[in-house]
């Protein structure tokens, strides 16, 4: 039986995007499910809608392109969807020097961990506040609380999410809207090889959590309205521990432990 809502999940077709829909599906939510790989989001859709009654809507697309959140609001708008549970799960990084990087693969990143989440929240949080109801999950990291040498860009897009979140969080509470940071540690999905960072000493020959166990701690969170949800009691102590040491130190350390084996 559905709920009559519905969940828009970007990067949907794995990792903590892919488990976070198999959630909100048994919840009863449909969906609407964006992520570049049409055959796996078929394939997805199909097993939901077969397995709990739901509708599931697919938008094969490729988000690091700047149209791309105008394209999705216009396909849940043709179809007179409204967003309930906006999830801004799509994004990815890229582990080496800044200075060896290729810059096509940073600015993407750029785009993709900022501008497009960004955009993709300014267009459907003005519905929610005209409805005054939603919640927004933003798929920060632990990697927002400090910088990060060997991945500096991409811990600065983090940054970026978490501080827009809890920024915008106290913009729409009067409307009864609320905005989670979820902020996960390294976590067993594909992120690790998207990143090319296998070798780092973050995560090589580590047991990290499943996507499956960050993706329910962060759903739980976000229907609590929880403002900033950081995954694991470790990565909570490592987060705060941060703002008690200098900055200097802090860099070091993330260095030490990020790079390569």
């Amino acid at each position: 039986m559905t709920t009559g809502k519905t969940a828009l999940i970007t990067g949907a077709s794995g990792g903590i995007g892919y488990e976070l829909a198999l959630i909100h599906a048994k919840a009863g939510d449909n969906l609407v499910l964006v992520a570049r790989s049409e055959d796996k989001l078929n394939e997805l859709k199909n097993h939901l809608e077969k397995q709990y009654g739901i509708d599931v809507h697919v938008l094969p697309l490729d988000l690091s392109e700047i149209s791309s959140p105008e394209k999705v609001y216009a396909f849940t708008q043709e179809k007179g969807i409204f967003v309930d549970y906006l999830v801004n799960n799509a994004g990815f990084g890229d582990f080496g020097f800044f200075h060896e990087a290729d810059w096509d693969k940073t600015n993407a990143m750029i785009q993709l961990n900022i501008t497009i989440l960004t955009h993709l929240t300014h267009v459907y949080i003005r519905d929610m506040i005209k409805a005054k109801k939603g919640k927004i999950m933003n798929v920060a990291s632990t990697a927002a609380f400090q910088p990060g040498p060997t991945m500096a860009v991409y811990y600065a897009t983090k940054a970026y999410v978490l501080h827009f979140s809890e920024a915008i969080g106290n913009e729409v509470k009067p409307y009864g809207i609320t905005v989670t940071a979820l902020c996960p540690g390294a976590t067993e999905s594909g992120f690790q090889a998207a990143a090319a960072m296998e070798n780092s000493k973050l995560v090589k020959g580590k047991k990290l959590p499943a996507s499956q166990e960050v993706a329910a701690y962060g759903h739980k969170a976000m229907m609590n309205g929880k403002a900033v949800a950081v995954h694991g009691f470790m990565n909570y102590l490592m987060a705060n521990a941060a703002r008690f040491f200098p900055r200097s130190w802090t860099v070091k350390v993330v260095r030490k432990i990020q790079d390569a084996r």
